[in-house]
């Protein structure tokens, strides 16, 4: 009797499928990842990236005409539906282990499983770190084309961006950045100016920066739009370096807040770590960010938090993690495994401008 035998091909790429939702729990921004366009982290995978190295992420403005009412005539007044797009590129990101004849690798799954707590951490990390370093980058706006539309946006490493590359970027995005507590920190449009504007003692990140920061970000041209739960509820989520968090959480309100209105018992946030909520707005700490050393008044160090909603970055794999082997190193006696994506990430822009991320930058002082 003839029997069905499924493939090793097949095997594998069940294996390669777990892999990927493993490694993208682990970090910590798989609550937040998503295929539609209401995600804060949008993935495209497979089809949707046609096995091209850049992949185009076209997005959609919002309707801000008032429309016609009872007889009045709508032809001749309809409205433009403003579209546009970004684009990703894709690189090889690869790494891999070696493993003694002396641990079990009678099949390619025994070899994999036996490196796969290793390779799966070291792939979670250096995806977090990608997210991260999309949301710090400083966008360079593209030329215009013969139309007059802008090009298409790069984006550079902050820590590599020139002073002008950092000074655009706060032209192009003054409606959707707050240097501390006040708007005017940054009326100079000078990046390094708004960053020394900012103390230790007026512009630690609190719950009345960060609802200023939701008003902003919704009143923003174009606006930032939270992103929507399951359940239909609205949220902005906003990713703040630990010392920023610190201030959070003793700040007056937010300690009221936690005490009065958070359900009691060992889940609240004064006893258990976790997310705050403020004002339609998750607090998650972000241990990846980076400060920016002495660049605040009176030299103190400052950080870059990001209040994100919709579309924020465009996550692309035109290859999922796969896992591959070398069983033959060594005569056979120490047979390596390794892990391979193709993937790339970019903050989504336009015109130089973020899409759906707003950028908080407040005092980092050290803990005595």
């Amino acid at each position: 009797m003839a029997e069905v035998v499924l493939a090793t091909a097949s095997e594998r790429q069940t294996w390669s499928n777990k892999y990927l939702s493993e490694y993208v729990r682990e970090t910590r921004f798989m609550p937040y990842m998503g295929r539609a366009q209401t995600a804060i982290f949008r993935i495209l995978t497979g089809s949707e990236t046609g096995g091209a190295s850049i992949i185009n992420i076209p997005l959609l403005g919002r309707l801000k005409g008032r429309g016609v009412q009872d007889s009045e005539v709508l032809e001749g007044n309809e409205e433009d539906l403003e579209n546009f797009n970004d684009q990703v590129r894709t690189r090889w990101i690869r790494n891999g282990v070696v493993v003694p004849k002396s641990t079990s690798y009678r099949t390619e799954m025994d070899l994999l499983g036996a490196a796969k707590p290793l390779l799966k951490d070291w792939a979670a990390t250096n995806l977090k770190d990608a997210i991260v370093a999309s949301l710090n980058s400083i966008i360079v706006p593209g030329a215009d084309d013969e139309n007059g539309l802008p090009g298409t946006d790069t984006a550079v490493a902050y820590a590599s961006a020139s002073a002008g590359q950092r000074n655009t970027h706060l032209v192009n995005n003054a409606d959707r950045m707050l240097f501390g507590a006040s708007k005017s920190n940054a009326s100079s449009n000078v990046f390094a100016t708004a960053l020394g504007n900012i103390d230790a003692t007026n512009d630690k990140l609190t719950t009345s920066l960060i609802s200023l920061a939701k008003r902003m970000a919704k009143a923003a041209d174009p606006g930032i739009r939270p992103y929507r739960t399951e359940d239909g509820r609205e949220y902005f989520v906003l990713f703040a370096h630990p010392l920023a968090f610190r201030d959070l959480k003793n700040d007056t309100a937010m300690q009221q807040a936690n005490r009065d209105a958070r359900a009691r018992g060992i889940d609240n946030p004064i006893f258990q770590d976790g997310d705050l909520i403020w004002d339609g707005v998750i607090i998650r700490e972000t241990d990846e960010l980076t400060v920016i050393a002495g660049a605040g008044a009176s030299s103190i160090d400052v950080v870059r938090n990001f209040l994100c909603g919709q579309s924020a970055v465009a996550i692309a794999w035109e290859q999922q993690p796969t896992p591959r082997s070398d069983p033959d190193r060594d005569y056979g006696f120490r047979p390596g495994v390794a892990t391979e994506e193709l993937r790339g990430q970019k903050k989504i822009s336009r015109g130089g401008t973020a899409y759906g991320v707003f950028e908080i930058i407040t005092a980092a002082v050290a803990d005595a």
